[in-house]
């Protein structure tokens, strides 16, 4: 199989909430994000991995981020390889597959996706290193500019690179925050059980809930911005499934079923015609 059918197959198997949108850009674009997001969802099963202890995660996330650093021309086939070998038991393959994903991209942009994947691998590494101690708002605003909000900078880079697309900086990053904290409250019971909390000190539920929604309004702001096109296309699929994970769990359930996640993407594709 060609490379870039075979990662639209672990696309499709590791995430429902980005497959959709990513088909549905133009090639070229497509490829882009493809590349952009199994490299962060490589690193970001390691930061997760529930049988890697916190040093270990640290170590394999350095690891990444250096040989991204070292990219020139590609990479070698073995340049990942060497750094993951001693864990290839335990690792799945969107992980092992990192130098795949990571020169799927077109030339003139992979060096900005590996740019941000190495910057993150090594916030990941800092947040493993410190057992994700989140103590205040600041401390969860980092942590969410960390792994979620720098995407959205990346995927800015990616719409200006890919046809001039023009976008506010400071809602981008608004707008991935305001994801991650939709993930923070709908996962916030199995982080408990592995002695994480993305809560700060004496922060409720509704308090994250609000943390999510005031983001969400620079998502809102974002998209509202964007011309007709396929950064608009994009964004509109994730910023309208985290509203309705939201409100999902405002009324009790602990995610969006597949026949919710259908319905509003029926919403959404009759509301944009």
């Amino acid at each position: 199989m060609d490379l870039y059918g075979d990662a639209l197959n672990i696309l499709k198997e590791t995430s429902r909430t980005f497959y959709i949108p990513i088909i549905q850009l133009p090639l070229g674009l497509q490829e882009a994000v493809a590349s952009a997001y199994l490299c962060l969802r490589a690193i970001d099963e390691i930061e997760d991995h529930p049988d890697l202890d916190n040093f270990t995660k640290a170590k394999l996330l350095h690891t990444i981020s250096l040989t991204l650093q070292a990219g020139g021309d590609g990479f070698a086939v073995d340049a990942f390889y060497k750094g993951l070998k001693s864990h290839e038991h335990l690792l799945p393959e969107v992980s092992l597959r990192i130098r795949e994903w990571a020169i799927l991209a077109p030339a003139t942009i992979a060096p900005r996706i590996w740019d941000a994947t190495a910057a993150m691998a090594d916030r990941m590494a800092y947040w493993a290193e410190t057992n994700w101690i989140i103590r205040s708002e600041s401390d969860l605003d980092r942590y969410t500019f960390g792994v979620a909000g720098a995407v959205g900078l990346m995927l800015s880079d990616l719409w200006a690179w890919y046809d001039g697309t023009q976008t506010n900086r400071i809602h981008a990053i608004g707008f991935g925050r305001g994801l991650q904290a939709v993930n923070i409250i709908r996962n916030h019971s199995e982080d408990l059980v592995r002695g994480v909390d993305f809560f700060p000190e004496g922060w409720s539920v509704e308090d994250v809930h609000h943390y999510a929604r005031r983001n969400l309004a620079l998502a809102d702001a974002y998209t509202s911005a964007l011309p007709a096109g396929p950064a608009l296309d994009f964004c509109q699929i994730p910023l309208t499934l985290a509203y309705g994970t939201l409100d999902a769990m405002a009324n009790g359930k602990s995610k969006l079923s597949r026949s919710d996640v259908l319905a509003l993407l029926d919403q959404l594709t009759n509301t944009t015609k």
